[in-house]
């Protein structure tokens, strides 16, 4: 039976080890600030945006949390924005997506000071994560090294394959295994709805990271013994529950986990690591424009 790889248990980990940083800042009069920005049609968006306030919360970062109505004109969330942008007590700006289809979200996330974000989406945080120089790595591929690293998983010379290519999570999590340096050097395939033989290559992983967005996608025949599988993806699906959903990855969890050496659970597993590297992301980014260093986990 494969090892389960505990998202949370590593995931508190580092807030444990960044709450000392935090108070280094406190102590020089420079708290981090968080600002969360809500315009979401997306009825668990606030629910996700809750979260991330109470995490900031118990990490003792502040939070300035600004709603906006779904009708409102594109230009109030700009100049909300360009605000918070001029504003040198936030150190960081987090815009919730999805956003209403007449805001187009390539432009809300150009408009944010790129030292400010702390998703790491910014065209220009982009290039400097190809490029090998990272300003802020996206959250939930960062939250992916960690939790490799503390499985003990070294990613050197190792063949491993991203199913999904989205700006979230498929490329730039191919990006961080092909660069050189520590939780890289990987040999790195990138899979998507057009790769022929899918199961093919699936099975030649020695690292697998499921992004795909469908749920339970990846099943048993797809993978081999010794892979450890990371699954990003988490899908309600009907279900005879109490609440008629259930949450699933996009990994077929029952004939998956007797197959590979170690894999992440849906939920539990990936999804805290994304909440823990946004903490770490403002932590980062309140050090660098205060010029106060301080250790990261």
């Amino acid at each position: 039976m494969a090892d389960r790889i505990d998202g949370n248990e590593v995931a508190s980990e580092i807030r444990s080890a960044l709450a000392d940083s935090v108070e280094r800042l406190a102590d020089a009069d420079e708290r981090p600030t968080l600002a969360t920005v809500l315009m979401s049609p997306d009825p668990a968006s606030e629910t996700y945006v809750s979260m991330k306030q109470r995490d900031c919360e118990e990490l003792g970062i502040q939070t300035r949390d600004i709603e906006l109505e779904l009708d409102a004109p594109a230009s109030d969330l700009f100049d909300v924005i360009a605000e918070l942008n001029g504003d040198p007590d936030v150190n960081a700006i987090l815009v919730q997506s999805p956003v209403p289809d007449h805001v187009d979200y390539r432009e809300v996330i150009e408009r944010i000071d790129p030292e400010k974000d702390v998703d790491g989406f910014h065209p220009e945080n982009i290039g400097r994560l190809v490029a090998g120089y990272p300003r802020y790595k996206p959250c939930t591929p960062h939250g992916i090294q960690k939790l490799l690293e503390a499985e003990g998983v070294d990613t050197e010379g190792k063949d491993a394959v991203v199913v999904g290519r989205s700006r979230i999570v498929g490329k730039p999590m191919a990006n961080l295994f092909i660069q050189k340096a520590p939780g890289g050097n990987a040999t790195t395939t990138v899979c998507h709805s057009r790769t022929d033989n899918l199961a093919e290559k699936t099975r030649q992983a020695d690292i697998l990271v499921a992004a795909a967005g469908v749920p339970e996608f990846i099943d048993g025949s797809m993978v081999s013994e010794g892979t450890v599988v990371i699954d990003v993806g988490i899908n309600r699906v009907d279900a005879d529950t109490e609440k008629g959903y259930e949450l699933v990855g996009d990994v077929d969890f029952e004939s998956v986990e007797p197959q590979v050496d170690a894999i992440t659970p849906v939920p539990g597993g990936v999804g805290p690591m994304t909440r823990a590297m946004l903490l770490y992301n403002t932590v980062k980014a309140t050090s660098r424009q205060s010029g106060i260093d301080v250790e990261l986990p």
